[in-house]
């Protein structure tokens, strides 16, 4: 397989994970994570997907050991793709044994040497909306100096992977508006029939028969929805009427 064909395959799999349905977070990030090494020819890469403050980080990487090591740094706050995500610019050719990197980095870089690895470069997951996360990539010693052409690819699969998932993440949100939406409107809709039902059957105005309606579920800590739709479909308590 050639390298275009495998570019091609990563792109179609990053594309495929968020197609349908909630987007796969995991599947993603682990698709570019195993994509990357062969594609851009480092040793290993991790992805790290911090969308939000609140929100818990996602962690991939192409092999145990460094999905490991991102995922300490994590609770470090430590490491290249800390560092890039908070500066929101890219980290590039570090070299792990150096003074600069133990300083910055003094429980991610020796344990990054540890596992074999001499050099670390980090690019941020650029969306629309802003950075996301990083794409760390990391390289043995014997290795070559990533070129600015295969820095450039990095990017723009890092970029890609940032706007799938912050597309798939908008378009599950938009999914669970409509559908509050929809569960909201429709008991509002039982809700108005059971209180015309009551209101006959108990000779008073609509007001009063929803006040009755409440009152009987919350005194039973029920949902006023759940009660109203056993007023219509003729399942209520028999004591309701009486009250």
């Amino acid at each position: 397989m050639t390298p275009e064909q495998r570019l091609a395959d990563v792109f179609v799999a990053l594309a495929g994970c968020t197609t349908d349905g909630p987007p796969d977070v995991a599947g993603t990030l682990t698709v570019l994570a195993h994509g990357s090494p062969s594609l851009l020819g480092v040793g290993a890469a991790a992805v790290v997907f911090a969308p939000d403050e609140h929100e818990a980080a996602h962690v991939a990487g192409s092999d145990p050991a460094v999905s490991r090591l991102e995922h300490d740094a994590v609770g470090w706050r430590e490491g290249p793709g800390n560092d890039c995500h908070r500066t929101l610019t890219p980290l590039t050719q570090a070299a792990l044994d150096g003074r600069s990197a133990r300083q910055r980095w003094p429980h991610y870089a020796p344990r990054a040497l540890g596992l074999g690895y001499a050099r670390v470069v980090a690019l941020p997951l650029r969306g629309h909306t802003g950075i996301s996360g990083a794409l760390v990539l990391l390289s043995h010693a014997r290795q070559s100096v990533l070129t600015p052409g295969t820095l450039t690819l990095g990017q723009s699969m890092a970029d890609f992977t940032a706007v799938t998932l912050e597309r798939a993440r908008e378009a599950d949100r938009s999914r669970t508006l409509a559908a509050q939406l929809e569960l909201a409107l429709s008991s509002r809709i039982v809700i108005e029939q059971a209180k015309g039902v009551l209101a006959a059957r108990l000779e008073m105005t609509v007001d009063d028969a929803f006040a009755v309606l409440r009152t009987h579920a919350r005194s039973r800590q029920r949902l006023v929805s759940v009660v109203a739709r056993e007023v219509v479909e003729g399942r209520a308590d028999p004591g309701l009427a009486g009250e």
